[in-house]
């Protein structure tokens, strides 16, 4: 009598269980004892004042830990494919190869992002007003070209023709560029902006031809997201910043009080000497910049007032410190025209009435 053929499988079957486990187990072991060598070297890592090291470690811990799984997986589907008459477990050795390729991939992603972090925060440091507009760029090129490479090396892998891919590419190309010019022109821009870097992020900007002001939050390829001053957040596409004249305020040197202040007529005498007083309080100030020009000089005959101006630039650039200062500024002005008894001018209208006899004598 001939047995079924499960049955004499059974034997077979019984081994091969025996070893899944056993690979399985020894999988778990592996990563237990993986765990602990991380966690000591880990201690000599963060020790370290090596930034590359630091960057290397926290990129490949999750991609190892994954390796030694994906290994084990295929060491055990390579124990169960003999047995089932089944097309599924063919593709365990593609996969295998596969599961490889993207794990490197993953592996060189972390590691780009981890020293890319390490750059800025190290800089970062050292500056507290440093740029990271450059690193970033850098960054999301790297990472661009391992993603293709890697989708490549796949294809290849599972038997696509590259040079099929990369004719189709070359022709598809052309078409997808008439279709996708404004997105095209946006990544442009963004590289326009990446490499001249007219701002950075937390810069303030404003455009004098668009709606455009606010803080740059973040720079993309296509957008760049600036918040307003009332909180709302702005998606200004990149390929503006190729045409748009912009302002960086943020960059600014100094800042500049310039006002234009008007007394009475009747105080036309004590015009010199108020502007010599106002002239050498902002020489003795501590907020001016002293080497910068300091202008205090009478100005014009106005229609109810003689105007002198103030022009002085602060040694601040933060715009409510120059408020501050401004504040102080013009209430000393005001300080000082009192003092020489005059009064600040405002509008006002003459009338002159002519008595009624003097006319019908006339």
């Amino acid at each position: 009598m001939i047995e079924p053929l499960w049955m004499q499988a059974q034997p077979m079957l019984g081994h091969w269980v025996t070893q899944v486990f056993a690979v399985v187990l020894l999988v778990v072991l592996v990563n237990a004892l993986l765990i602990r060598v991380l966690k000591r070297v880990h201690a000599r890592v963060r020790a370290s004042a090596t930034l590359w090291d630091d960057a290397l470690f926290a990129a490949v811990v999750p991609p190892l830990r994954v390796f030694t799984w994906v290994q084990g997986i295929a060491i055990a589907a390579g124990l169960v494919e003999p047995l089932p008459q089944d097309q599924v477990f063919a593709l365990v050795t593609p996969a295998r190869k596969l599961a490889m390729i993207a794990i490197l991939i993953w592996f060189l992603l972390r590691l780009i992002q981890h020293m890319s972090m390490g750059v800025v925060h190290r800089a970062r440091s050292q500056d507290p007003g440093y740029d990271d507009t450059t690193v970033e760029a850098v960054s999301k090129l790297l990472r661009l070209a391992v993603f293709i490479t890697g989708a490549l090396v796949m294809l290849q892998t599972m038997g696509v023709s590259i040079s099929g891919v990369l004719a189709f590419g070359g022709i598809g190309g052309l078409a997808i560029g008439f279709a996708a010019k404004d997105m095209l022109a946006n990544l442009f821009g963004g590289l326009t902006v990446y490499l001249d870097r007219p701002f950075a992020k937390g810069d303030w900007i404003r455009s004098p031809e668009q709606d455009i002001e606010g803080v740059v939050e973040e720079i993309g390829w296509r957008t760049t997201r600036i918040r307003r001053f009332d909180k709302r957040p702005i998606m200004v596409p990149n390929s503006l910043f190729t045409s748009l004249v912009i302002e960086n305020p943020s960059r600014m040197t100094h800042r500049r009080i310039r006002e234009t202040i008007g007394i009475r007529y009747c105080d036309a005498a004590l015009m010199q000497p108020i502007t010599d007083a106002v002239r050498a309080y902002l020489q003795n100030s501590a907020d001016i910049d002293q080497d910068q020009i300091i202008l205090v000089h009478f100005d014009s005959f106005g229609a109810s007032s003689l105007d002198f101006f103030i022009y002085c630039l602060t040694c601040t650039r933060d715009w409510a410190e120059y408020h501050r200062v401004k504040h102080a500024v013009l209430l000393k002005v005001l300080s000082i025209v009192e003092e020489h008894g005059a009064e600040v001018a405002f509008p006002t209208r003459t009338l002159e009435i002519v008595r009624q006899a003097a006319v019908e004598a006339v």
